[in-house]
């Protein structure tokens, strides 16, 4: 079970900036529900780990954050996605895409499937 943990551990990290473009991509989000939407997915475990990705984000072009009241309580940073920010992301899902068949096709070829 370590071993699973760690591998899992390893992908999410490859690949979390990526699914928070993407997220991002489909509007306007603030970060508790880009929280929220990658732990539904499995894909983060602790919030601590996406707020400095996110300043990173920020930091290299790749979104943009605005201030907005809240009737919840304190004001939120919402996140956009640039230009730069998209095309990053369709860079990646075309990569992504090549990379994960050639993966499965290995693994498959590794446990009876084809060569």
């Amino acid at each position: 079970m370590v071993l699973n943990d760690t591998v899992s551990t390893n992908l999410r990290k490859g690949v979390l900036e990526y699914c928070v473009l993407a997220l991002i991509g489909r509007g306007e989000m603030y970060g508790l529900d880009i929280a929220n939407g990658l732990q539904r997915r499995g894909l983060l475990t602790s919030e601590g780990t996406l707020y400095p990705l996110l300043a990173r984000l920020r930091r290299n072009g790749l979104v943009e954050t605005s201030w907005r009241e809240s009737a919840q309580g304190a004001p939120r940073r919402y996140y956009t996605l640039t230009a730069t920010g998209q095309e990053s992301l369709t860079a990646f899902a075309s990569v992504w895409e090549t990379f994960s068949t050639a993966v499965s096709d290995t693994l498959d070829s590794s446990t009876g499937g084809t060569p």
